[in-house]
């Protein structure tokens, strides 16, 4: 057993808080409310399943209209706004701050002042972005920080109040599925079973993905309440020489695999397959593969797409698993933000390789975001057909 529950583990967990998913201005559609979970696991759903969007009678897409995304997350603020091309989207304007709104959330079930402030700054230039690009749509979503806390309603209505943005603070599931649908074409090719992760700061989502087709297929997924910044704040040092060091790290890896047990079980059979693939997407696996290639600072695009060796993976975990704060601040593409948080990440990521023990490692920076994007991009084209389907019947019937 760990010496350490999820930092949740008395709460009614997932009580969904909000329920509009939104822009700066003029709300382009509306969301079905959708049942809401911190952990659990859902069979025999599909990627591109999801809450059904009601478009009412948008004019068609001009030239030059955008589409965006924000992502509230526990560590992160990130927005992504991007123009349609072809199938696919070209990004016009990106955002990324480090916010840390779920500092301290563990041990006090509340975003503090301080958290909530920095967040706020974060947002106020995401709301300056969206009124100068040309949005079309866009969907602002918050993660486990929102989820979990307290006053996470109310931090909400005060985002809302100040920069526009309607945050929709969206379960575990659909956490899981927007992760999946943004970074899946990443996967290595091969005719096995899939697992796709995400390590954010509040939680980890797992997905056992069917093999082939365009969209995949969720076959099975699990969402637990340990992210980096949650972990961290919940597993406590004890000393500070690299035994304590060690010790500490193996109480992550105990906490961490716990929680990841019922999942474990659940595809063991799978997980000895010839060919089973791994993909992650996290600042924990594109900061390992920055490591791993040796990058004076980081590259996105060496890093995206890249493949990198599991056991490659593990011995740079267990090396700045040992190392000080100091030590690892001073690596390339750590620094001070990730000096600590890195190490919770390597203990994630590490109980994953354990379960599902792929050769090789698929990195993508890109997710919860991207899959946003081809949402409302997929949503729209959808719309558009049945509205084209639509004038044609009427005029069939008129003629």
């Amino acid at each position: 057993m760990a010496d350490h529950p999820p930092p949740d583990i008395h709460k009614k967990a997932g009580k969904k808080r909000g329920g509009k998913s939104g822009k700066v201005a003029d709300f382009r559609y509306k969301r079905s409310n959708q049942p809401n979970s911190t952990s659990g696991q859902k069979r025999g759903a599909s990627a591109h399943a999801g809450p059904p969007r009601k478009f009412t009678g948008n004019p068609p897409p001009r030239k030059g209209e955008a589409y965006a995304a924000l992502d509230l997350g526990t560590n992160n603020c990130r927005l992504l706004i991007a123009r349609p091309s072809g199938k696919d989207f070209t990004v016009i304007d990106a955002f990324s701050r480090v916010v840390k709104l779920g500092e301290d959330l563990a041990s006090s079930g509340r975003l503090s002042d301080e958290a909530m402030d920095r967040a706020m700054g974060a947002l106020s230039i995401c709301a300056d972005k969206l009124r100068r690009r040309n949005v079309r749509l866009a969907r602002s979503v918050a993660t486990e920080a929102c989820r979990r806390a307290s006053n996470g309603a109310d931090f909400i209505e005060r985002v809302k109040r100040e920069t526009g943005i309607v945050l929709d603070i969206i379960s575990a599931e659909e956490e899981a599925r927007l992760a999946v649908l943004g970074c899946h074409i990443l996967l290595e090719q091969g005719h096995g079973p899939a697992v796709i992760f995400d390590i954010g700061g509040g939680s980890t989502e797992l997905v056992l993905i069917e093999p082939g087709g365009k969209i995949p297929h969720i076959i099975d997924w699990q969402s637990v309440p340990w992210g980096v910044v949650s972990l961290t704040d919940t597993i406590a040092r004890k000393g500070s020489g690299p035994e304590a060091r060690l010790d500490r790290y193996a109480r992550m890896r105990a906490a961490v695999s716990e929680s990841f047990a019922p999942f474990a079980q659940r595809i063991a059979e799978a997980s000895t397959s010839d060919d089973i693939r791994l993909l992650g997407t996290s600042g924990t696996v594109t900061t390992l593969a920055s490591l791993h290639l040796k990058l004076p600072h980081y590259d996105r695009k060496a890093v995206d797409g890249l493949i990198v060796p599991s056991h490659s993976m593990r011995t740079i975990s267990t090396r700045l698993s040992a190392m000080s704060p100091e030590e690892r601040s001073e690596l390339p593409c750590i620094g001070h933000d990730r000096a600590d948080l890195v190490v919770a990440g390597c203990a994630i990521l590490e109980s994953i390789l354990d379960l599902w023990p792929a050769e090789r490692l698929g990195v993508a920076d890109r997710g919860i975001r991207e899959g946003i994007l081809r949402s409302l991009m997929a949503a729209e084209r959808q719309s558009e057909r049945s509205l084209k389907a639509l004038a044609q019947q009427r005029s069939g019937k008129t003629g």
